[in-house]
Parts: C-alpha cells; structure tokens; sequence
C-alpha cells in the first residue's frame, strides 16, 4: 500500500518472497542509506526517525531517494529545508559534521534483498516504522 505525503509515497508492504530470492543489484556497492533524526523532546537527543536517505553515488549527479516517516510534516522541517532539490557526498559529510544539535543522521546498512535504491530505502523505513518508532516514548511536545 503506498500513501501520499509531501510529494513523495511510503511503501508499507512489499514482496517478501521477490525481495528473499532476487539477487541484489550490482549496483549496491554504490548505495549509501541514513536514517535522519529530529530532537525528540521527551528523550532530549536527537533520536526522533523522521526519514531515510539513500543516494546511489554509481550516477551523476547522483539519485537521491527519500522516505519519509508519515505524519511528521511539521516534526521533519529541518530536515526539508537542508534537502533542498539534491542531495550531494559534500551536504552529507557537513550534516555529519553538525550532528549533535536539532538534527542528526546515522548510517543504514542496505537490508539484504534490497532490489533497487528505493526498495532499500523503503525496507528501512519499515523497519523503524514496526520496530524503532513504537519503541520510543511519546514526544511530549503537543
């Protein structure tokens, strides 16, 4: 099932009979996923998932995908707002270097099985949204 949000469609369920027996792209290596976090104020850290990130460096300019977490349009601005149009190794590399404050990222492995770019973006995104997300105390900010 895919539902609109902010332009962009969130994957919930998926193929998981395709997803075990297909071969990975040989594109993978090239591949690199981040979860991006929001200050959560209940924790006081910023460890609130409001998207993924993937970019497959083996193009140029490189594809850039995004998915993100639903029902967090407000939560995710910064976020929005540092995207922009593109998404390059230089604008990751000085998000890492700013973590800490509002917003933070961490690195994803690409789950295995993971077909193309956006279906590894969308197999994390499922995976905070059944195990990360409920795990987590409720915000406290509304």
């Amino acid at each position: 099932m895919k539902a609109p949000l902010g332009g962009a469609s969130v994957t919930t369920e998926h193929d998981t009979t395709e997803a075990q027996t297909a071969e990975p792209s040989p594109a993978a290596a090239a591949w690199r996923l981040w979860i991006l976090l929001v200050w959560h104020p209940a924790i006081g850290l910023p460890v609130d998932p409001v998207a993924v990130l993937g970019l497959d460096e083996s193009q140029q300019p490189a594809e850039r995908v995004v998915r993100w977490v639903p029902l967090v349009y407000e939560t995710a601005d910064p976020w929005r707002e540092r995207l922009g149009e593109t998404t390059t190794n230089e604008d990751i590399e000085r998000w890492i270097q700013q973590s800490g404050g509002a917003c933070s990222l961490e690195p994803a492995d690409i789950p295995e099985g993971a077909l193309d770019l956006t279906h590894a973006a969308d197999l994390v995104l499922n995976e905070l949204l059944a195990e990360v997300i409920p795990a987590l105390p409720p915000r406290g900010d509304g």
